[in-house]
């Protein structure tokens, strides 16, 4: 157990890791601070968590999901064709 505890010290120490990781900390714009999720785009959507603006819905989806439900191919075409009303 003692030789298992010194090796995994030892590895953390040559690979230079800490307790917490880079995404763990928020993320910076310039001076700015942004919260991780806090990306909007132009009809509310949030991208980040996957979301994207689907007109034919008239809300925001997760592409994956829409294709799941309506039995649509996951590709971006069939999700475009699909939000576009084609």
């Amino acid at each position: 157990m003692r030789a298992i505890t010194r090796l995994v010290v030892l590895t953390a120490a040559l690979l230079g890791t800490s307790a917490v990781s880079a995404s763990d900390e928020p993320a910076v714009a310039g001076n700015q601070t942004q919260a991780v999720g806090a990306d909007r785009d132009d009809h509310g959507c949030i991208p980040s968590a996957g979301y994207r603006w689907c007109a034919k819905a008239n809300e925001c989806v997760r592409p994956w999901e829409l294709a799941n439900e309506k039995g649509l191919e996951p590709t971006p075409e069939a999700f475009e064709d699909y939000c576009r009303g084609k």
